[in-house]
């Protein structure tokens, strides 16, 4: 499925959709080039869980990996594209992520073969209009099961 966000807006109700939609042990994969709006996703989804639009999210970028306590249970949000091995992942925390935390990744093919078979991967890329975005959806594994539809409010064919 492919979704067109057209302005930040739209990703603030995907955002909120979607982490309606989040459980313990679940991971969603974030792919996309730089400045694609990833951290603007996951941000607005924290946001959201929080019902504080104005709280404080700090990218992932220089810690690589941020936690937050949220209703559905705890966030970690990795950004991984400093990192060199998918060992150093495990020096993260990935390990008690994995055991019951929720996991957003920025970059996850730094994972390798940590990278689980369940999980929602979410494809980002620049669309034409300035500031909008298309985001790809694709299911993997357990997540083919789970009701991924209700995250479009405006769907267009792949």
């Amino acid at each position: 499925m492919q979704i067109v966000l057209p302005d930040e807006e739209a990703t603030g109700r995907l955002a909120a959709r979607l982490a309606a939609l989040l459980a313990p042990g679940d991971v969603v994969a974030l792919w996309g080039d730089l400045g694609s709006g990833k951290t603007a996703l996951v941000r607005a989804l924290i946001r959201d869980a929080l019902e504080e639009p104005e709280a404080e999210v700090p990218s992932p970028t220089f810690t690589l990996v941020q936690t937050y306590d949220l209703p559905m249970g705890t966030l970690w949000h990795f950004d991984l594209y400093r990192v060199a091995a998918p060992e150093e992942a495990i020096e993260l925390g990935w390990e008690e992520a994995r055991a019951g935390g929720i996991a957003m990744i920025e970059w996850p093919d730094r994972l390798g073969n940590l990278l689980p078979a369940d999980r929602l991967d979410l494809r980002l890329a620049f669309a034409d209009a300035p500031g909008a975005r298309l985001v790809h959806l694709d299911p993997v594994g357990a997540w083919s099961h789970r009701p991924i539809e209700a995250l479009a409010d405006r769907a267009v064919p792949p």
